[in-house]
């Protein structure tokens, strides 16, 4: 899983990647923020490049056009508010525009989301997790920042959850279904984001915890295709088990984890009506992660007793985070400082 820390080059690329994420949401100038981007970008190139993976040279080339094309509108942007006088003053309503969907853009969110899910399916599960979380904080933390545009927002908070919620339906492949997956949770936190900081925050915390337990069983189980779970033979009872608790916990189901986050937008939101709609793709996402879990618990494989198939090696960290994934009632509490 951690096979980066024993590349330098790779720990190199790693510290900038932080790097350029912290210049981003430390800086208060627009400049600024387009290099930490850009630091940011390329550092994360090189960290796709694995040779036991054939397709990410590809996905690294398709990341790279996405992201150079987003940050190109996002330099445009700069310049135009750099030369903006009175007389044009009817052109921020644009600019905020472009700046918006240039943020939307490279988080992956709807209906920008083209590139996300085949350029996850590319990738290593490592790899796939930085993308899915910490690449999303640099753009969404800036979201909080520039006061964007609602009506943009409203529209890719709605095509986000939908989109996130069909496109998983028919897909066969792990990392899509988790690529979908993520794009069904922008979409809740741009909901957040537009409620209050410390609502995202929550929610962006919730968020990689749970993911991070899921992609660590995928990544141990080198799982990476819908038929691989029930026919897989190093899964014992006891990882069925917790794959189920983070999957239901990755589906906002109560009492787990992954719903505080959900249950605090929906009490923030003060009866909205899209709400009832964000509730109701939810659980078509639900869905898709209980098709997954009945066929790896309900069907069965032929496996003598006495066979030498090495076990899955669960470290210390996979009941742990499984733990923290399915203990969400301990922090029930925490819904009550909310009004």
């Amino acid at each position: 899983m951690f096979n980066i820390l024993i590349n330098p080059s790779k720990i190199l690329f790693l510290i900038t990647l932080l790097m350029g994420t912290m210049m981003s949401i430390s800086s208060n100038s627009w400049p600024a923020m387009w290099m930490g981007l850009e630091i940011n970008m390329l550092s994360f190139i090189p960290l796709m490049m694995t040779p036991n993976h054939l397709s990410s040279s590809e996905s690294s080339m398709k990341y790279f056009l996405i992201q150079a094309m987003a940050s190109s509108m996002f330099l445009m942007f700069i310049i135009l508010s750099f030369f903006k006088m009175n007389y044009m003053i009817h052109m921020h309503y644009y600019i905020q525009t472009i700046t918006s969907m240039t943020l939307l853009i490279k988080m992956g969110a709807a209906p920008f989301h083209m590139w996300f899910p085949i350029v996850m399916e590319g990738l290593s599960w490592n790899n796939c997790l930085l993308l899915m979380t910490w690449q999303k904080i640099a753009p969404m933390v800036m979201l909080l920042t520039i006061h964007p545009n609602m009506t943009i927002m409203y529209l890719s908070i709605i095509l986000s959850i939908t989109v996130g919620s069909i496109g998983g339906l028919n897909q066969t492949s792990t990392r899509k279904i988790m690529a979908y997956s993520s794009i069904n949770h922008i979409g809740w936190m741009l909901m957040a984001m537009s409620l209050s900081s410390s609502l995202w925050l929550i929610y962006f915390l919730i968020y990689m915890i749970v993911s991070s337990s899921m992609l660590v069983f995928f990544s141990k189980l080198s799982n990476f295709h819908f038929n691989q779970l029930p026919l897989n033979s190093s899964m014992s009872g006891k990882i069925k088990m917790m794959i189920m608790l983070n999957m239901l916990s990755l589906g906002g189901l109560p009492p787990m984890l992954g719903f505080i986050p959900k249950w605090l937008i929906i009490q923030s939101c003060n009866h909205q009506p899209i709400v009832i709609f964000m509730v109701l793709m939810s659980l078509i996402t639900l869905f898709y992660y209980m098709r997954l879990m009945m066929s790896m618990l309900m069907l069965n494989f032929t496996q003598l007793k006495w066979s030498l198939v090495n076990k899955t090696n669960i470290t210390y960290i996979i009941p742990a985070m499984t733990i923290v994934s399915t203990a969400g009632f301990t922090l029930f509490p925490i819904i009550y400082l909310f009004p």
